[in-house]
């Protein structure tokens, strides 16, 4: 990220920046339009920041390494200068948390995002927590948070399942 800053040109495209990043462009993507998702921006904005993630998504659930975006948006450029005030601004807070961060157990962090409709239940939390405002039901508030609590096991439920296919696997290769 750095030789950005040593960048000659006036700007820089979106493709060239997914190329500079390589094999950690799809995390870099995930994690800039994720971030945006969190703040604490004006209705609608959050649609504005999560459409981006939809062509990304069935890509890493396929296992690609690197994102395709369309050649519109690939094409897209934007200024150096404002490129560099941003990465200013968030360098520092990037090296704190890699402190934090590093590659490990990396087949869980790979299925972490991968899980087929593992948004069905923080989905179906939201809706009835949104149904329970709406009424204004606090009987029905504390039926939404089921869901929410549920849906912290289903990764651990996917890793054993897959983690107890693989034995089964290993111990048929082992008698045959």
């Amino acid at each position: 990220m750095r030789d950005i800053f040593e960048q000659a040109a006036p700007a820089i495209s979106a493709g060239e920046l997914m190329e500079r990043f390589g094999v950690r462009a799809m995390g870099a993507l995930l994690l800039v339009f994720g971030l945006a998702c969190v703040l604490p921006l004006p209705p609608g904005a959050t649609t504005v920041f999560g459409a981006p993630l939809m062509p990304p998504a069935p890509q890493l659930t396929v296992g690609s390494r690197s994102p395709w975006l369309p050649a519109q948006i690939r094409a897209q450029t934007i200024a150096i200068t404002d490129l560099r005030r941003v990465l200013t601004r968030a360098l520092g807070w990037l090296e704190r948390a890699e402190a934090l961060s590093q590659p490990r157990l990396l087949f869980f962090g790979a299925w972490a995002l991968a899980i087929p409709l593992g948004n069905m239940l923080p989905a179906a939390s939201l809706s009835v927590l949104s149904l329970a405002l709406i009424q204004r039901d606090g009987v029905l508030a504390p039926a939404g948070y089921m869901p929410a609590a549920l849906s912290g096991g289903v990764p651990v439920l996917a890793a054993n399942l897959i983690a107890r296919i693989a034995v089964q696997a290993l111990e048929a290769l082992s008698f045959a």
